[in-house]
């Protein structure tokens, strides 16, 4: 199941999600194509992704920050990159431009020392804004939990899109993040869990500060969880694949 896009449309061109976008690709594009072997590529993201075991001792203090702009390879960027189209722009439209930008750094540091926390002397580096967009769907459930997001069902050779409020789906994708973290060893997993499940619950703290300033309590009773624009309505909302009956 993936999620392709929500009914929350922004008020306000979002810069800060379209230049992370950009800035994660530019750097993703120019590294990818010019490191040739696996062997370098391990050098360059131990030099300059996160690993647990180097800040537990003090060091590497700068790749809290680098490692936001690395991605392993083509899914990874391009599944980070969507979950940031889709739920980026609504936040930036509620924190500003700035106030975004702080807001996506902050979630990207709490993934990041949850992950260390969690595992602290783990030498295999953690790379990918996976944290930082944590954070954003984190910041995103707490203020449109009704938003409705679409998601794309494939079943083998059964395709089929439903429109499933942002609160279900959010809350299902955190839910695997603890069940996985809590499952699977670091060292086998391969995927950092803990800065997924960290980030997002440090966006759901850093978005109290925008649900206050609109009100907080009243906010919520105004919008009882739902866009304050009106919702965008998509043509192609099931799959054109014809369904066939068992005889």
């Amino acid at each position: 199941m993936f999620p392709i896009r929500d009914h929350n449309p922004s008020g306000r061109k979002p810069f800060v999600t379209f230049a992370l976008i950009a800035i994660n690709a530019v750097v993703f594009v120019a590294y990818w194509s010019s490191l040739t072997n696996e062997a370098q590529l391990g050098q360059f993201f131990h030099a300059w992704g996160l690993v647990p075991a180097k800040l537990s001792q003090g060091q590497g203090g700068v790749t809290l920050l680098t490692s936001m702009f690395l991605h392993g390879g083509w899914m990874h960027i391009l599944g980070n990159m969507l979950f940031l189209w889709i739920f980026g722009d609504n936040l930036e439209d509620e924190m500003g431009h700035g106030g975004f930008f702080l807001f996506y750094l902050l979630s990207g540091l709490a993934a990041a020392f949850a992950q260390v926390a969690m595992d602290p002397f783990s030498p295999v580096p953690m790379v990918g804004a996976s944290g930082a967009i944590a954070g954003v769907m984190g910041g995103y459930l707490l203020l449109f939990p009704k938003a409705r997001v679409d998601v794309l069902f494939i079943f083998v050779i059964f395709f089929r899109i439903f429109a499933i409020p942002a609160w279900i789906v959010l809350s299902v994708w955190f839910g695997v993040q603890v069940f996985s973290g809590l499952s699977v060893p670091g060292e086998m997993g391969g995927v950092a869990y803990w800065a997924h499940a960290g980030g997002f619950a440090g966006g759901l703290v850093l978005a109290l500060a925008a649900l206050l300033r609109r009100g907080g309590k009243a906010y919520w009773q105004r919008t009882k969880g739902h866009p304050q624009n009106p919702p965008a309505a998509y043509k192609l909302s099931t799959s054109s694949i014809p369904r066939v009956r068992r005889r």
